[in-house]
Protein backbone atom coordinates (compact mmCIF):
# COMPACT_ATOMS: atom_id res chain seq x y z
CA UNK A 1 0.00 0.00 0.00
CA UNK A 2 1.37 3.75 -1.06
CA UNK A 3 1.33 6.65 -0.53
CA UNK A 4 1.97 10.03 -1.50
CA UNK A 5 3.43 12.18 0.79
CA UNK A 6 4.55 10.58 5.16
CA UNK A 7 3.46 14.43 5.99
CA UNK A 8 0.62 16.54 5.27
CA UNK A 9 1.32 18.57 2.39
CA UNK A 10 0.18 22.52 3.69
CA UNK A 11 0.29 24.38 0.36
CA UNK A 12 -1.60 23.61 -3.03
CA UNK A 13 1.29 24.25 -5.17
CA UNK A 14 3.81 21.57 -4.11
CA UNK A 15 6.68 19.95 -5.74
CA UNK A 16 4.53 16.64 -6.11
CA UNK A 17 1.78 18.14 -7.09
CA UNK A 18 3.66 20.72 -9.56
CA UNK A 19 4.77 17.47 -11.36
CA UNK A 20 1.18 15.21 -11.74
CA UNK A 21 0.20 18.83 -12.88
CA UNK A 22 2.70 19.48 -15.75
CA UNK A 23 2.44 15.68 -16.55
CA UNK A 24 -1.20 15.46 -17.08
CA UNK A 25 -1.18 18.65 -19.05
CA UNK A 26 1.48 16.92 -21.76
CA UNK A 27 -0.73 14.13 -21.21
CA UNK A 28 -3.80 16.28 -22.19
CA UNK A 29 -2.37 18.18 -24.40
CA UNK A 30 -1.01 15.44 -26.87
CA UNK A 31 -4.72 13.58 -26.59
CA UNK A 32 -6.25 16.91 -27.75
CA UNK A 33 -4.09 16.92 -30.62
CA UNK A 34 -4.49 13.10 -31.95
CA UNK A 35 -8.51 13.24 -31.25
CA UNK A 36 -8.46 15.87 -34.20
CA UNK A 37 -6.20 14.33 -36.55
CA UNK A 38 -7.40 10.71 -36.11
CA UNK A 39 -10.61 10.55 -37.77
CA UNK A 40 -9.18 13.04 -40.76
CA UNK A 41 -6.44 10.92 -41.44
CA UNK A 42 -8.97 7.68 -41.19
CA UNK A 43 -10.76 9.62 -43.92
CA UNK A 44 -7.69 9.98 -46.07
CA UNK A 45 -6.74 6.22 -45.87
CA UNK A 46 -9.82 5.72 -47.69
CA UNK A 47 -12.12 4.89 -44.92
CA UNK A 48 -15.94 4.66 -44.91
CA UNK A 49 -18.10 7.36 -42.74
CA UNK A 50 -19.02 4.52 -40.96
CA UNK A 51 -15.17 3.20 -40.20
CA UNK A 52 -14.38 6.90 -39.48
CA UNK A 53 -17.32 6.64 -36.87
CA UNK A 54 -15.38 2.99 -35.41
CA UNK A 55 -11.98 4.86 -35.82
CA UNK A 56 -13.29 7.55 -33.47
CA UNK A 57 -14.39 5.20 -30.88
CA UNK A 58 -12.89 2.26 -30.52
CA UNK A 59 -10.35 3.24 -28.10
CA UNK A 60 -13.56 3.70 -25.79
CA UNK A 61 -14.28 -0.48 -25.78
CA UNK A 62 -10.67 -0.85 -23.93
CA UNK A 63 -10.54 2.19 -22.27
CA UNK A 64 -14.18 0.94 -20.21
CA UNK A 65 -12.35 -2.63 -20.20
CA UNK A 66 -9.36 -1.83 -18.70
CA UNK A 67 -11.02 0.48 -16.49
CA UNK A 68 -12.41 -2.48 -14.47
CA UNK A 69 -9.07 -3.30 -13.26
CA UNK A 70 -7.74 -0.05 -13.02
CA UNK A 71 -8.88 0.96 -9.24
CA UNK A 72 -7.44 -2.40 -7.96
CA UNK A 73 -4.04 -1.55 -10.23
CA UNK A 74 -3.61 2.15 -8.96
CA UNK A 75 -4.56 1.12 -5.41
CA UNK A 76 -1.93 -1.94 -5.06
CA UNK A 77 1.00 -0.55 -7.16
CA UNK A 78 3.48 2.17 -7.18
CA UNK A 79 1.05 4.86 -9.24
CA UNK A 80 4.03 6.80 -10.39
CA UNK A 81 5.00 3.84 -12.07
CA UNK A 82 1.26 3.33 -13.54
CA UNK A 83 1.46 6.36 -14.60
CA UNK A 84 4.80 6.56 -16.44
CA UNK A 85 3.83 3.04 -18.05
CA UNK A 86 0.11 4.47 -19.28
CA UNK A 87 2.41 7.49 -20.78
CA UNK A 88 4.28 5.15 -22.96
CA UNK A 89 2.00 3.01 -23.70
CA UNK A 90 -0.74 6.07 -25.37
CA UNK A 91 3.14 7.21 -27.03
CA UNK A 92 3.24 3.87 -28.64
CA UNK A 93 -0.06 4.06 -30.04
CA UNK A 94 0.24 7.54 -31.37
CA UNK A 95 3.60 6.46 -33.01
CA UNK A 96 2.01 3.46 -34.37
CA UNK A 97 -0.76 6.25 -35.97
CA UNK A 98 2.46 7.89 -38.03
CA UNK A 99 3.36 4.37 -39.27
CA UNK A 100 -0.36 2.93 -40.19
CA UNK A 101 -0.88 2.38 -43.92
CA UNK A 102 -4.44 0.91 -43.69
CA UNK A 103 -7.67 1.64 -41.31
CA UNK A 104 -7.10 -1.63 -39.71
CA UNK A 105 -3.88 -0.41 -38.67
CA UNK A 106 -5.26 2.60 -37.14
CA UNK A 107 -7.53 1.07 -35.55
CA UNK A 108 -5.76 -1.81 -33.32
CA UNK A 109 -3.38 1.61 -32.10
CA UNK A 110 -6.53 3.19 -31.03
CA UNK A 111 -6.84 0.28 -29.28
CA UNK A 112 -3.84 0.15 -27.80
CA UNK A 113 -4.35 4.04 -26.85
CA UNK A 114 -7.94 2.91 -24.99
CA UNK A 115 -5.69 0.70 -22.40
CA UNK A 116 -3.30 3.48 -21.97
CA UNK A 117 -5.72 6.03 -21.32
CA UNK A 118 -7.81 3.79 -18.71
CA UNK A 119 -5.03 4.03 -16.12
CA UNK A 120 -3.94 7.49 -17.14
CA UNK A 121 -6.91 9.66 -16.42
CA UNK A 122 -7.23 7.47 -13.25
CA UNK A 123 -4.31 7.90 -11.96
CA UNK A 124 -3.55 11.13 -12.46
CA UNK A 125 -6.39 12.19 -10.82
CA UNK A 126 -5.39 9.78 -7.79
CA UNK A 127 -2.01 11.12 -7.51
CA UNK A 128 -3.24 15.05 -7.87
CA UNK A 129 -6.05 14.06 -4.70
CA UNK A 130 -2.81 12.59 -2.39
CA UNK A 131 -0.25 15.56 -3.31
CA UNK A 132 -2.80 18.21 -1.76
CA UNK A 133 -3.89 19.53 1.76
CA UNK A 134 -6.68 18.63 2.94
CA UNK A 135 -7.89 22.47 3.52
CA UNK A 136 -7.70 23.24 0.13
CA UNK A 137 -8.97 19.85 -1.34
CA UNK A 138 -11.55 21.26 -3.58
CA UNK A 139 -9.53 24.64 -4.72
CA UNK A 140 -6.89 22.21 -5.49
CA UNK A 141 -8.69 19.98 -7.81
CA UNK A 142 -10.38 22.74 -9.31
CA UNK A 143 -6.80 24.22 -10.38
CA UNK A 144 -6.02 20.91 -11.43
CA UNK A 145 -8.71 20.23 -13.58
CA UNK A 146 -7.61 23.91 -15.47
CA UNK A 147 -4.84 22.18 -17.19
CA UNK A 148 -7.78 20.20 -18.75
CA UNK A 149 -9.22 22.60 -19.74
CA UNK A 150 -6.16 24.58 -21.50
CA UNK A 151 -5.29 21.53 -23.60
CA UNK A 152 -8.81 21.73 -25.07
CA UNK A 153 -8.80 24.54 -25.95
CA UNK A 154 -4.77 25.00 -27.69
CA UNK A 155 -4.73 21.15 -28.52
CA UNK A 156 -7.10 20.98 -31.38
CA UNK A 157 -5.52 24.14 -32.95
CA UNK A 158 -1.81 22.59 -32.48
CA UNK A 159 -2.61 19.19 -33.33
CA UNK A 160 -4.26 20.89 -36.73
CA UNK A 161 -1.58 23.58 -37.32
CA UNK A 162 1.27 21.09 -37.19
CA UNK A 163 -0.83 18.39 -39.64
CA UNK A 164 -0.79 21.53 -42.43
CA UNK A 165 2.59 21.72 -41.61
CA UNK A 166 4.79 19.14 -41.45
CA UNK A 167 2.26 16.14 -42.21
CA UNK A 168 0.00 13.94 -40.26
CA UNK A 169 2.87 11.09 -39.69
CA UNK A 170 5.09 13.46 -38.55
CA UNK A 171 2.64 15.22 -36.26
CA UNK A 172 2.06 11.55 -34.39
CA UNK A 173 5.22 11.35 -33.63
CA UNK A 174 5.40 15.00 -32.06
CA UNK A 175 2.25 13.73 -30.01
CA UNK A 176 4.08 10.65 -29.36
CA UNK A 177 7.02 12.58 -27.72
CA UNK A 178 4.98 15.02 -25.75
CA UNK A 179 3.57 11.45 -24.26
CA UNK A 180 6.97 10.52 -23.67
CA UNK A 181 7.35 14.03 -21.81
CA UNK A 182 4.42 13.50 -19.25
CA UNK A 183 6.40 10.00 -18.66
CA UNK A 184 10.05 11.91 -17.83
CA UNK A 185 7.77 14.27 -15.67
CA UNK A 186 6.46 11.00 -13.40
CA UNK A 187 9.94 10.84 -12.65
CA UNK A 188 9.43 13.39 -10.26
CA UNK A 189 6.81 12.27 -8.81
CA UNK A 190 7.79 11.32 -4.89
CA UNK A 191 5.80 8.61 -3.71
CA UNK A 192 6.88 6.54 -0.79
CA UNK A 193 5.94 2.39 -0.61
CA UNK A 194 5.11 0.86 3.10
CA UNK A 195 6.23 -2.26 4.06
CA UNK A 196 3.01 -3.67 4.60
CA UNK A 197 2.46 -3.58 0.39
CA UNK A 198 -0.81 -4.88 -0.60
CA UNK A 199 -1.68 -7.92 -2.43
CA UNK A 200 -2.93 -7.55 -6.35
CA UNK A 201 -6.66 -8.62 -5.80
CA UNK A 202 -9.58 -8.12 -8.22
CA UNK A 203 -12.67 -8.24 -6.47
CA UNK A 204 -16.00 -5.79 -7.12
CA UNK A 205 -14.97 -4.06 -3.97
CA UNK A 206 -11.52 -2.97 -5.45
CA UNK A 207 -13.03 -1.91 -9.34
CA UNK A 208 -15.39 0.44 -7.80
CA UNK A 209 -15.85 1.90 -4.54
CA UNK A 210 -18.83 1.65 -3.17
CA UNK A 211 -19.06 5.06 -0.91
CA UNK A 212 -18.21 7.05 -4.19
CA UNK A 213 -21.47 5.45 -6.57
CA UNK A 214 -23.41 8.63 -5.59
CA UNK A 215 -20.92 10.95 -6.68
CA UNK A 216 -20.12 8.89 -10.07
CA UNK A 217 -23.70 8.69 -10.38
CA UNK A 218 -24.48 12.40 -10.40
CA UNK A 219 -21.29 12.34 -12.65
CA UNK A 220 -22.68 10.29 -15.03
CA UNK A 221 -25.74 12.30 -15.22
CA UNK A 222 -24.30 15.35 -15.92
CA UNK A 223 -22.04 14.30 -18.43
CA UNK A 224 -24.52 12.73 -20.40
CA UNK A 225 -26.56 16.07 -20.62
CA UNK A 226 -22.83 17.98 -21.40
CA UNK A 227 -22.29 15.39 -24.18
CA UNK A 228 -24.99 16.82 -26.27
CA UNK A 229 -23.75 20.06 -26.59
CA UNK A 230 -20.36 18.13 -28.42
CA UNK A 231 -22.47 15.69 -30.20
CA UNK A 232 -25.56 18.33 -31.45
CA UNK A 233 -24.56 21.65 -30.60
CA UNK A 234 -22.60 22.58 -34.52
CA UNK A 235 -25.34 21.41 -35.91
CA UNK A 236 -28.11 23.06 -34.03
CA UNK A 237 -26.43 26.10 -34.41
CA UNK A 238 -25.98 25.61 -38.32
CA UNK A 239 -29.66 25.23 -38.80
CA UNK A 240 -29.86 29.08 -36.45
CA UNK A 241 -27.95 30.45 -39.12
CA UNK A 242 -24.55 30.50 -37.08
CA UNK A 243 -21.66 28.80 -39.39
CA UNK A 244 -19.53 25.93 -37.84
CA UNK A 245 -16.60 28.34 -37.84
CA UNK A 246 -18.55 30.66 -35.46
CA UNK A 247 -20.05 28.49 -33.57
CA UNK A 248 -16.23 27.38 -32.49
CA UNK A 249 -16.00 30.43 -30.47
CA UNK A 250 -18.39 28.54 -27.88
CA UNK A 251 -15.87 26.13 -26.88
CA UNK A 252 -12.99 28.91 -26.86
CA UNK A 253 -15.10 31.26 -24.44
CA UNK A 254 -15.96 28.48 -22.53
CA UNK A 255 -12.58 27.20 -21.88
CA UNK A 256 -11.73 30.78 -20.63
CA UNK A 257 -14.30 31.82 -18.48
CA UNK A 258 -13.74 28.25 -16.45
CA UNK A 259 -9.86 29.38 -15.97
CA UNK A 260 -11.65 32.05 -13.92
CA UNK A 261 -14.86 30.07 -12.49
CA UNK A 262 -12.92 26.76 -11.43
CA UNK A 263 -10.71 28.06 -8.90
CA UNK A 264 -13.09 30.74 -7.79
CA UNK A 265 -15.59 27.87 -7.30
CA UNK A 266 -13.13 25.60 -5.59
CA UNK A 267 -12.44 27.96 -2.97
CA UNK A 268 -15.85 28.68 -1.82
CA UNK A 269 -16.50 24.87 -1.38
CA UNK A 270 -13.85 24.50 0.54
CA UNK A 271 -15.17 27.42 2.69
CA UNK A 272 -18.91 26.46 3.01
CA UNK A 273 -19.00 23.17 1.77
CA UNK A 274 -19.51 21.45 -1.73
CA UNK A 275 -23.35 20.96 -0.83
CA UNK A 276 -23.53 24.57 -0.85
CA UNK A 277 -22.13 25.66 -3.98
CA UNK A 278 -23.26 22.57 -6.29
CA UNK A 279 -26.85 23.68 -6.41
CA UNK A 280 -26.39 27.31 -7.75
CA UNK A 281 -23.75 25.74 -10.00
CA UNK A 282 -26.06 23.34 -11.56
CA UNK A 283 -28.71 26.41 -11.66
CA UNK A 284 -26.54 28.01 -13.51
CA UNK A 285 -26.22 24.91 -15.64
CA UNK A 286 -29.54 24.20 -16.46
CA UNK A 287 -29.73 27.77 -17.31
CA UNK A 288 -27.43 27.43 -20.16
CA UNK A 289 -29.56 24.99 -21.82
CA UNK A 290 -32.47 27.04 -21.58
CA UNK A 291 -30.49 30.01 -22.98
CA UNK A 292 -28.94 27.36 -26.01
CA UNK A 293 -32.71 26.66 -26.90
CA UNK A 294 -33.59 29.85 -27.44
CA UNK A 295 -30.37 31.12 -28.95
CA UNK A 296 -30.63 32.45 -32.70
CA UNK A 297 -27.32 34.24 -32.85
CA UNK A 298 -23.67 33.56 -31.60
CA UNK A 299 -23.41 36.09 -28.76
CA UNK A 300 -27.13 34.42 -27.42
CA UNK A 301 -24.88 31.37 -28.24
CA UNK A 302 -21.67 32.98 -26.53
CA UNK A 303 -23.27 33.95 -23.47
CA UNK A 304 -25.02 30.56 -22.40
CA UNK A 305 -21.08 29.21 -22.60
CA UNK A 306 -20.50 31.93 -19.91
CA UNK A 307 -23.29 30.38 -17.90
CA UNK A 308 -22.03 27.09 -18.71
CA UNK A 309 -18.77 27.22 -17.28
CA UNK A 310 -20.16 28.62 -14.27
CA UNK A 311 -22.48 25.27 -14.59
CA UNK A 312 -20.93 22.17 -15.58
CA UNK A 313 -17.69 23.83 -15.69
CA UNK A 314 -17.54 24.01 -12.15
CA UNK A 315 -19.85 20.92 -11.04
CA UNK A 316 -17.40 18.58 -12.84
CA UNK A 317 -14.38 18.86 -10.67
CA UNK A 318 -16.64 19.85 -7.16
CA UNK A 319 -18.24 16.63 -7.88
CA UNK A 320 -15.08 14.78 -8.51
CA UNK A 321 -13.52 16.10 -4.99
CA UNK A 322 -16.73 14.82 -3.27
CA UNK A 323 -15.74 11.49 -4.88
CA UNK A 324 -11.99 11.58 -3.54
CA UNK A 325 -13.34 12.74 -0.44
CA UNK A 326 -15.87 9.63 0.19
CA UNK A 327 -12.64 7.37 0.61
CA UNK A 328 -9.72 6.88 2.87
CA UNK A 329 -6.17 7.71 0.87
CA UNK A 330 -5.28 4.23 0.06
CA UNK A 331 -8.32 3.57 -2.16
CA UNK A 332 -8.51 6.70 -4.01
CA UNK A 333 -7.49 4.77 -7.35
CA UNK A 334 -10.87 2.94 -6.48
CA UNK A 335 -12.53 5.84 -5.88
CA UNK A 336 -10.76 6.90 -9.11
CA UNK A 337 -11.86 4.63 -11.51
CA UNK A 338 -15.60 4.72 -10.28
CA UNK A 339 -15.68 8.48 -10.84
CA UNK A 340 -14.48 7.88 -14.59
CA UNK A 341 -16.59 5.18 -15.29
CA UNK A 342 -19.91 7.35 -14.28
CA UNK A 343 -18.41 10.11 -16.65
CA UNK A 344 -18.14 7.45 -19.68
CA UNK A 345 -21.23 5.84 -18.80
CA UNK A 346 -22.71 9.71 -18.96
CA UNK A 347 -20.70 9.78 -22.63
CA UNK A 348 -22.08 6.88 -24.07
CA UNK A 349 -25.73 7.42 -22.82
CA UNK A 350 -26.08 11.32 -23.38
CA UNK A 351 -25.89 11.41 -27.18
CA UNK A 352 -28.37 8.65 -27.79
CA UNK A 353 -31.02 9.71 -25.42
CA UNK A 354 -30.81 13.45 -27.10
CA UNK A 355 -31.05 12.17 -30.28
CA UNK A 356 -33.81 9.91 -29.42
CA UNK A 357 -35.32 13.47 -28.35
CA UNK A 358 -34.19 15.39 -31.31
CA UNK A 359 -36.12 12.62 -33.50
CA UNK A 360 -39.52 13.12 -31.55
CA UNK A 361 -39.79 16.19 -30.48
CA UNK A 362 -36.94 18.70 -32.05
CA UNK A 363 -33.90 20.16 -31.29
CA UNK A 364 -35.31 23.34 -29.01
CA UNK A 365 -37.48 20.27 -26.31
CA UNK A 366 -34.01 18.24 -26.51
CA UNK A 367 -32.43 20.81 -25.09
CA UNK A 368 -34.70 21.89 -22.41
CA UNK A 369 -35.46 18.24 -21.99
CA UNK A 370 -31.48 17.19 -21.24
CA UNK A 371 -31.90 19.48 -17.50
CA UNK A 372 -34.24 17.12 -16.25
CA UNK A 373 -30.84 14.52 -15.57
CA UNK A 374 -29.34 17.79 -13.70
CA UNK A 375 -32.77 17.81 -12.00
CA UNK A 376 -32.17 14.35 -10.65
CA UNK A 377 -28.42 15.90 -9.34
CA UNK A 378 -30.30 18.57 -7.33
CA UNK A 379 -32.86 16.28 -6.11
CA UNK A 380 -29.94 13.61 -4.69
CA UNK A 381 -27.85 16.45 -3.30
CA UNK A 382 -31.39 17.37 -1.24
CA UNK A 383 -31.62 13.35 -0.14
CA UNK A 384 -28.60 12.85 0.81
CA UNK A 385 -27.38 16.04 2.23
CA UNK A 386 -26.67 14.60 5.44
CA UNK A 387 -24.61 11.97 4.00
CA UNK A 388 -22.19 14.42 2.10
CA UNK A 389 -22.31 16.49 5.51
CA UNK A 390 -20.89 13.20 6.87
CA UNK A 391 -18.69 12.58 3.73
CA UNK A 392 -17.09 16.49 4.17
CA UNK A 393 -16.56 15.52 8.50
CA UNK A 394 -14.98 12.37 7.94
CA UNK A 395 -12.72 13.96 5.55
CA UNK A 396 -12.04 17.23 7.76
CA UNK A 397 -11.47 13.94 10.72
CA UNK A 398 -8.57 12.18 8.37
CA UNK A 399 -7.13 15.65 8.34
CA UNK A 400 -6.84 15.85 11.80
CA UNK A 401 -5.53 12.70 12.55
CA UNK A 402 -2.85 13.46 9.97
CA UNK A 403 -2.07 16.50 11.76
CA UNK A 404 -1.71 14.80 15.18
CA UNK A 405 0.36 12.06 13.88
Amino acid sequence: MQSIQTAQPTTIWNKTFISIFVANMFLNLSKQMMSTLITKYADLLGASAVMVGVVSSAFAVTALIFKLIAGPVNDTFNRKYILMGSALVMAISYFGYGISSSVNHLIIFRLVQGAGQAFSATVCLALASDSLPTKKFAAGISYFSLGTVVCQTIGPTVGLALAESIGYSQTFYVGAGVMVMAAVMATRVHTTTSSARKKFRFSLNNVVAKEALLPAAMMMLMSASYSCVHAFLIIYAGDRGVDSASIGLYFTVYALVMLIARPLVGKLSDRYGLGKTLIPALCCYALAFVLISISNSLWMFLLSAVVSAFGYGTCQPSVQTLCMKSVPRERRGAASSTNYIGDDLGNLIGPVMAGTFVTQFGYTAMWRLMIIPLGIVVICLIVFRKHIAGIEKRFAAMDQLSEEA
